[in-house]
């Protein structure tokens, strides 16, 4: 058994049971309610797009550096289940976090604006990217400029497959369908015969104004689906690699004479040139049905949308099946888009949990000794490799620390100053790691398998492709004491691939000390995965912990 200086040990377990860095949580098995009497951290409802004014009503601690008890660890289980459920593309998962940081007293900044007179010591913000990124921050009541930074930065996006731009294709044997592209790797065989729906970003033009406004939209309800062939066909049913343009193709309806053009080959000679020009150019371009199904939607809503109001759209397809609890005893969470909205669910509960209802600003009773800047930046596009101005490897977090550094400063930033914060700062990558799959278990390395609702897993690759190092090992090991939480790892073998996270890039871009840790699920990259029913909450534990005592752990590291 190997020991740190702090004093933590190395449990070396058996081979089908993972490695941990701490000591064993209080946790159950199997809880006998999923709502035990207790504090509520967040409110039930905190997510849901169905009953926005609920929001605020969640009663959050007021600035408690206790850890959380099992009970507050269960109580996160039925919200993430809603965040799932209801925020089906990125866009309206940065929505729902964005209106949640609202309800908590955060205040929304504008990058086009200066923020040197808007942001404040012991003040909440968040500033948004695309609509498919955010960073939310607090500024401690204490902070000085060059004092570090605790960040956790995770990604928002997950595998899904995206509508192309002119989606209308050829009726085939009375059949409707749409035109999409696997965004990283999704259309995997687990989108066979999916119930799917579609929803995303919709530019509108307001007629009275003339200006472009951005609306979300998800039809949610099953309207395509991805039919698989029959075993009875043979050879063609049992391709191991089906052309993902001309076999995954989902249909959506039957043809309705008259309403879609009609084709019995696919020569490209029956389809249009494509060509954007003329009055109500976009919906001209796109399946009319789906054009007046999305319209019909949004007149739902807000009763003023005509398809030639809309300039553009990005769009999603979706499983439309709800995230919910399985298992003997509950004891499962299946879900699409785990990977990674589980994380980013987390982060963002562990921020709030870990600060105030209201500024220290606002309410001088409010006592927060804090002299850093609190971080979570949840991330778009890391799926394909973070290169856009959304992604993590974009400027949008390391501009977003100097532009905070440089308001409280009194807008007097030098580079030196900027430097000194992120070399006093650290990070977490969270990003979710492979649980052990019991029927897979010779292709994990030994002692390095994490299984569900037992904690973060530290994620370790000696090839660069996490964070992960001794020294911020050590550091992770004693938030997780000092929160009571237990930490996991994992490494893959030699024989294996690695996948990667965003903490390289920012952490190299910055500087930052970092570590790569997230929580374990089965399946990753399923259009469904699995996780635990405590993980959601284990996750605001660690991360609540890591917030909380980020400036006592750091003095320890000199």
């Amino acid at each position: 058994m190997t020991r740190y200086s702090n004093k933590l040990a190395f449990h070396i377990p058996k081979p089908d049971v993972p490695d941990v860095l701490s000591r064993d949580p209080k946790v159950p098995s199997s809880p006998s309610a999923l709502f035990p009497d207790g504090p509520n951290l967040h409110g039930n409802d905190a997510y849901s797009s169905e009953s926005p004014a609920s929001r605020g009503s969640a009663q959050l601690p007021k600035r408690m550096k206790k850890s959380l008890s099992t009970a507050e660890v269960e109580s996160y289980t039925q919200p993430f289940l809603d965040f799932i459920t209801q925020n089906p593309t990125v866009f309206h998962a940065v929505d729902a976090v964005a209106t949640r940081l609202k309800s908590k007293g955060f205040t929304k900044l504008s990058s086009r604006e200066q923020w040197n007179v808007k942001i404040k010591k012991g003040g909440k913000y968040f500033v948004e990217r695309n609509g498919s990124s955010i960073i939310a921050f607090c500024v401690g009541s204490n902070y000085k400029p060059g004092n570090g930074a605790a960040v956790i930065a995770t990604h928002i996006d997950a595998l899904t497959t995206k509508v192309k731009p002119i989606p209308t294709k050829p009726t085939k044997a009375g059949y409707v369908q749409l035109g999409i592209a696997p965004y990283a790797g999704a259309l995997n065989k687990t989108w066979w015969d999916r119930d799917l729906g579609i929803g995303g970003k919709v530019l509108v033009k307001d007629r009275s104004t003339g200006k472009i406004q951005t609306k979300l939209v998800k039809l949610d309800h099953p309207i395509a689906r991805i039919p698989t062939l029959a075993p009875h066909f043979g050879a063609p049913a049992y391709d191991p690699n089906p052309n993902p343009e001309t076999q995954m193709v989902p249909i959506i309806g039957l043809d309705q004479s008259g309403t879609e053009r009609t084709s019995t080959s696919d020569n490209l000679s029956s389809q249009s040139t494509g060509l954007l020009q003329g009055d109500s150019v976009f919906a001209a371009t796109q399946p009319p049905r789906l054009v007046n199904a999305i319209t019909r939607k949004m007149n739902a809503e807000d009763h003023s949308t005509t398809a030639s109001d809309i300039i553009n759209w990005e769009l999603e397809v979706f499983d439309t099946q709800p995230a919910q609890l399985g298992g003997l005893d509950k004891e499962f969470i299946f879900a699409p888009r785990i990977d990674d909205k589980l994380c980013t669910y987390a982060a963002i509960e562990a921020l709030l949990a870990s600060t105030s209802d209201t500024s220290a600003q606002d309410n001088p009773q409010l006592t927060d000794d804090d002299s850093v800047i609190k971080i979570v930046g949840c991330f778009d596009d890391e799926e394909i490799g973070s290169l856009l101005r959304q992604g993590a490897k974009s400027n949008f977090l390391p501009s977003t620390i100097e532009r905070v550094v440089a308001a409280v400063a009194g807008g007097q930033c030098s580079p030196d100053l900027v430097s000194q914060t992120f070399a006093n700062g650290f990070m977490i990558s969270a990003d979710v790691s492979h649980a052990v799959n019991p029927n897979y278990l010779s292709v994990y390395l030994e002692n390095h398998a994490p299984q569900l609702n037992v904690g973060v897993a530290v994620q370790a690759d000696p090839n660069g492709h996490t964070t992960t190092n001794s020294v911020s090992t050590a550091f992770l090991q004693r938030v997780a004491e000092k929160c009571d939480s237990k930490l996991q790892v994992f490494q893959i073998r030699n024989d294996s691939r690695s996948g990667g996270t965003v903490g390289p890039m920012l952490s190299s871009a910055m500087g930052m000390r970092a570590i790569d840790a997230g929580l374990p699920q089965l399946s990753m990259h399923s259009i469904r995965a699995t996780v635990g029913n405590l993980d959601p909450g284990l996750g605001v534990k660690l991360f609540k912990g890591f917030f909380d005592h980020f400036e006592e752990v750091d003095r320890e590291f000199t």
